[in-house]
């Protein structure tokens, strides 16, 4: 055994000499004090911090609603499923969830997975299947989910550079035009926080015949009148055949979906081994998820959706006004670019062991090498102390380590 034990060593050994090596933090939220955490340390410790870097945007995992529903549906009926999807593993919480996400994408469907990973591996994947033949063309900066979908699908595929639709008219003007084909791209990129080109790309959609997967996950509950996503911002949902959301960020529960035609839905459904074999969510999330989806879809969805862009604004502001090299695209996610791996998990430790402040460094692979960073979340209930508790920290941090004040990155 020793030669896997060394192999084993040898790998971790790398992330710690690239400084990419992971290290997570017990944290504890309390129930109504949202982003306020405990952080224990490990001697035993505790300490109050600041989480800056959850994907529960608009603190909808704390909301009365959808507490209430999570506690209605446990107490009615225990705590799982019971079984997949084909074996008992249906319910009403279940269809009530997926009849509320087919109204907030205007489509004929839904389907609900355990999470949007396992949506978009599925279902792109399975689309092979369903459509003999068929050619994908991915954005370049596709999310993991999808790039690992459209790999285990087998099958052509091309890759066009990010959000470069001129590139994009290449591709497929070079294929067969018989050849089914399938557009694949994301609506908020969450790394650098840049917009795809929807419009543009259902446009070529439509010139080719071409199907559109959109990636919707940090956008869900975040834009759009009902919080459809920057699709429904940008009057364009309904050029899309397949919506793929999350129930894990803005909607601050678990899960993901894919949105589209009722056909279309039957075959992922009836196909997709993702599907098929994974015990179901349990009734009290999906009870809990349909509440919060239906509370955004109303004024109090919008209410937490300008507020929230208001905070980005103003994080945004104050950084830039200090010189820091954030990244701004004019989404919520607020980037700081650091560069250098060693550096930036530095900056994090520094953060919260001297401030309270808990933000993950992002790393290669999740982001090129060179362009490592801190990436910060603000929300609706980051108030202004907590923003200038944390511009002051990074402020403090930057001049102490020495780093470049720069312009904004483009």
């Amino acid at each position: 055994m020793t030669r896997y034990t060394d192999a084993i060593d040898a790998s971790l050994q790398r992330l710690h000499d690239e400084g990419r090596y992971r290290t997570f933090i017990d944290i504890a939220r309390s129930q109504g004090q949202f982003p306020h955490a405990v952080w224990t340390r490990p001697d035993g410790s505790k300490k109050d911090i600041t989480v800056w870097c959850g994907n529960d945007y608009l603190g909808m995992g704390q909301h009365p609603e959808v507490l209430g529903a999570m506690h209605a549906a446990l107490d009615a009926t225990g705590a799982g499923s019971g079984g997949t999807r084909n074996i008992s593993g249906t319910t009403v919480w279940h269809k009530a969830l997926e009849a509320e996400i087919a109204d907030l994408h205007g489509k004929e469907a839904a389907l609900v997975f355990t999470s949007a990973y396992i949506a978009n591996d599925a279902t792109l994947s399975t689309l092979r299947t369903i459509f003999p033949g068929l050619i994908i063309y991915s954005d370049a900066l596709n999310h993991a989910s999808m790039i690992e979908g459209v790999r285990r699908g087998g099958g052509e595929k091309r890759i066009f550079r990010h959000n470069d639709v001129a590139h994009l008219r290449e591709l497929l003007a070079k294929d067969d035009p018989a050849a089914p084909k399938l557009i694949a791209f994301e609506s908020i990129y969450s790394m650098d926080g840049d917009f795809g080109p929807i419009k543009e790309i259902c446009d070529l959609a439509q010139e080719f015949d071409a199907l559109t997967y959109l990636d919707e996950v940090h956008a869900v509950g975040m834009y759009g009148p009902r919080g459809a996503g920057v699709a429904e911002r940008d009057g364009q949902m309904h050029r899309v055949d397949i919506i793929n959301g999350t129930l894990a960020k803005a909607y601050g529960v678990f899960g993901g979906y894919v949105a589209a035609s009722a056909r279309m839905v039957d075959a992922v459904r009836s196909y997709a081994p993702g599907f098929i074999f994974t015990t179901s969510l349990p009734p009290a999330v999906a009870a809990g998820a349909a509440a919060s989806v239906r509370f955004l879809k109303g004024t109090g969805g919008q209410a937490l959706r300008t507020r929230h862009q208001t905070q980005a604004t103003i994080l945004k502001t104050r950084l830039k006004a200090m010189g820091l090299p954030i990244i701004d695209h004019g989404s919520h996610i607020v980037p700081v670019h650091v560069g250098n791996p060693v550096h930036c998990k530095m900056l994090s430790d520094m953060l919260l062991e001297d401030h309270g402040i808990y933000v993950q460094p992002i790393n290669f692979p999740t982001v090129p090498r060179g362009t490592e960073r801190l990436r910060f979340t603000p929300s609706p209930v980051h108030g202004p102390q907590e923003i200038d508790r944390l511009v002051r920290a990074m402020d403090a941090l930057w001049s102490h380590c020495a780093l470049n004040r720069a312009e904004q990155v483009a």
